[in-house]
């Protein structure tokens, strides 16, 4: 067995696992490859990644793949491989059965029904077992799924763009504050978050689709919701107007929910309790994520983003700087380069064009 090779094939795996990110249901995404060793180097016999809508698992479809040539090879699995009895039979017996001689993970599951047991499971059989290659890699792509594991709510990223004196916009104006590519790569964020989150004030203010629009990737827009007190969500806006293709859910006090107009457009609703003049945010959050929701981007609003932040539930940060300043901006952001908390840690910055990407995770 050639050791060397682990890094580069457990990279591979985690390439591939992003192929389905936001698109597997409550299930995480996953990346399974089947790997012979020989004299020439390593041989991939089969591969998988979680089906959309959550099943099959990655591991099952590259059993599939390789048929028998499974038999004696190495499994590079992202994830730890289930250990219960759901709608399939568990993901670890299926690699037993399949007669692979070596397993490695990226990281264990933290569900309740796995948490271990499957790597037991595994050794149990004989079948030598490794965790922990790519660790920290594999938590982050696996972050909305942890999330509602170990929180009971969805992994909260936090979108700004803001110019560089500290302005997210002038109000009653649609201000572009970034260019082109930074506006193309928020969008493929979209193509890989479950849902995606604004406040009504964006709605009434720039009537956005909060779509994916990127070629190729219109299918994978996500879910939208919109908070609104008092559901006062305008019936023509391009949110409720595509409804019906895109689903939307509108966020509200109770007392809105009955008397809600826009039920027959497509919209669904979420009713909240009201704290100190607002949405309770974690009971959101916690319906959220009972709808199957792993992952949800905070994209609008100056004020859903202070209240966010101010309730402690952000867990990332992408902040998109321009070069250019906003001379005549009044909408301040709540957070700039200079302004991050030290809960946040710095994990990659990257250059679009004349704009910059910083990207800030809880410690």
């Amino acid at each position: 067995m050639n050791y060397d090779y682990d890094h580069k094939l457990m990279a591979a795996c985690l390439r591939y696992a992003r192929r389905h990110r936001g698109l597997t249901a409550s299930n995480p995404s996953v990346g399974t490859l089947l790997v012979h060793f020989g004299t020439d180097g390593p041989r991939i016999v089969g591969r998988g990644v979680t089906a959309i809508g959550g099943r099959p698992h990655a591991e099952r479809i590259a059993i599939d793949c390789a048929g028998e040539l499974a038999i004696g090879s190495t499994a590079y699995v992202t994830l730890e491989p289930c250990a219960h009895h759901a709608s399939t039979p568990p993901c670890a017996q299926a690699l037993i059965h399949a007669g692979v001689s070596r397993v490695v993970t990226a990281c264990s599951d933290p569900d309740e029904r796995v948490n271990g047991r499957g790597h037991k499971m595994l050794q149990d059989a004989g079948i030598v077992t490794q965790t922990g290659l790519f660790r920290k890699n594999a938590s982050e792509d696996l972050s909305g799924y942890f999330s509602r594991q170990l929180k009971r709510r969805p992994h909260v990223v936090l979108k700004l763009a803001v110019s560089s004196d500290g302005w997210l916009g002038i109000k009653g104006k649609e201000i572009l504050i970034t260019g082109r590519l930074a506006r193309y790569y928020g969008h493929r964020m979209r193509a890989e978050t479950d849902s995606i989150l604004v406040g009504r004030g964006t709605v009434e203010a720039d009537d956005p689709l909060l779509t994916c629009r990127l070629p190729g990737l219109r299918n994978r827009s996500p879910r939208r919701f919109v908070l609104d007190q008092k559901g006062r969500l305008p019936v023509g806006s391009q949110l409720v107007r595509t409804a019906c293709t895109v689903p939307v859910t509108l966020i509200t006090s109770w007392k809105y929910v009955l008397s809600n107009r826009l039920y027959y457009s497509g919209v669904r609703t979420i009713s909240a309790e009201i704290i100190e003049d607002g949405l309770a945010l974690f009971e959101v959050l916690e319906d959220i994520a009972a709808q199957g929701v792993s992952s949800l981007m905070v994209e609008g609003g100056a004020q859903v983003a202070e209240s966010f932040l101010k309730a402690d539930l952000v867990d990332e940060i992408a902040l998109f700087t321009s070069k250019k300043s906003l001379k005549e901006g009044d909408i301040p952001s709540p957070l700039t380069q200079k302004k991050i908390s030290k809960k946040f840690q710095l994990r990659r910055s990257l250059n679009l064009g004349d704009d910059r990407l910083t990207q800030f995770f809880r410690a």
